[in-house]
């Protein structure tokens, strides 16, 4: 089996150049996203950046919404010149991943440009050119069980903003395509200009922890809508007892039975949901600038101990860790 060429720098000069890959019926944020961020950030480092938009037949290209983005056609692309590759997602994708030019470019790519990166579904044309085979990667939440049967050999990571995996990025659905752009401005021009770009958009410049893509309540809710008024008594009274049994009383079940049900429909425990509840609520409040202490008791977790496992154990940082990150954002 032969080893794939790893992209070496070559004499390059100028502004890096990154090259946004478009198709019919693409979400339209999903591209003007990391374009907002790139442009800004070669205001902020002027020579830093240079943006091309290129699609199959060039022209102007339509997007979900009936507004059309002006692109130029693929072979006006010289894959030696590009520093970096981003094909972003949208309604379009099924057909975009038939479309053999589109994909052949990405199969090019791989080896020649320095890194390659996909927004929201994008990261189906990634997989169809094989490009994330053996690798971790992310997509919009709802499409991952659909990536995960469909490239069984990539890893996806369905609770990811953006995943970096060697040269290849992908990120989660729609506004994460700035996280990932704010990213790589971070790696190529440095953290302060990263964050200068952030706060001129008015964004995080990085998303605390490894926030999930969406609420609690949308995990929890996202199979049925049986217990959605539970979880949205769960959510006002987190502080109280929310034992398995209190619970079941509230849903007017037996605890068994409940057990089983609840697990059932939203994929979870009733214990682990009650700590994904309490997690998002103490991350908020971290926002908000309260004590670490008063933060545990008032979610519930009561020991500060307990909630900092917790964060450890879904967020991978401690309360503490997290705050130094929000105040930076």
């Amino acid at each position: 089996m032969s080893k794939k060429p790893r992209f070496t720098p070559s004499a390059r000069s100028g502004p890096r150049l990154v090259a946004i890959l478009i198709f019919p019926e693409l979400q339209l944020l999903d591209a003007a996203g990391p374009v907002a961020a790139f442009e800004i950030a070669e205001r902020y480092q002027p020579g830093s950046y240079a943006l091309r938009i290129v699609s199959s037949a060039g022209g102007v290209t339509r997007s979900s919404s009936g507004v059309g983005m002006p692109s130029e056609p693929l072979r006006a692309l010289k894959l030696a010149n590009v520093d970096t590759l981003i094909a972003i997602g949208g309604q379009g994708t099924a057909q975009a991943m038939q479309d053999a030019a589109l994909i052949g470019l990405l199969k090019r790519a791989s080896g020649k440009v320095r890194r390659i990166a996909s927004v929201c579904s994008g990261a189906f044309l990634l997989a169809q050119a094989g490009l994330l085979d053996g690798k971790r990667a992310t997509t919009h939440w709802r499409q991952a069980p659909v990536m995960a049967k469909m490239f069984p050999g990539v890893q996806v990571e369905p609770d990811c903003i953006h995943v970096k995996e060697d040269d290849v990025w992908t990120s989660a659905g729609v506004t994460a395509g700035i996280d990932l752009a704010l990213a790589m401005i971070g790696e190529d021009l440095g953290e302060d200009v990263a964050t200068n770009v952030a706060r001129e958009m008015v964004v995080y410049a990085k998303r605390p922890g490894g926030q999930a893509q969406h609420s609690a309540l949308l995990d929890l809710d996202a199979q049925t809508d049986r217990f959605a008024k539970l979880n949205a008594w769960i959510r006002d009274h987190l502080s109280e007892d929310l034992s398995v049994e209190r619970l079941a009383q509230q849903a007017a079940m037996s605890p068994r039975n409940f057990a089983r049900a609840y697990a059932a429909e939203t994929g979870v425990t009733p214990a682990k949901a009650v700590e994904r509840l309490r997690l998002e609520a103490a991350r908020a409040a971290l926002e908000r600038g309260a004590s670490i202490q008063e933060i545990a008791r008032r979610v519930g977790f009561d020991d500060p101990e307990r909630m900092r496992r917790a964060f450890v154990r879904y967020y991978g940082a401690p309360p503490a860790a997290m705050r130094r990150t929000l105040r930076r954002a």
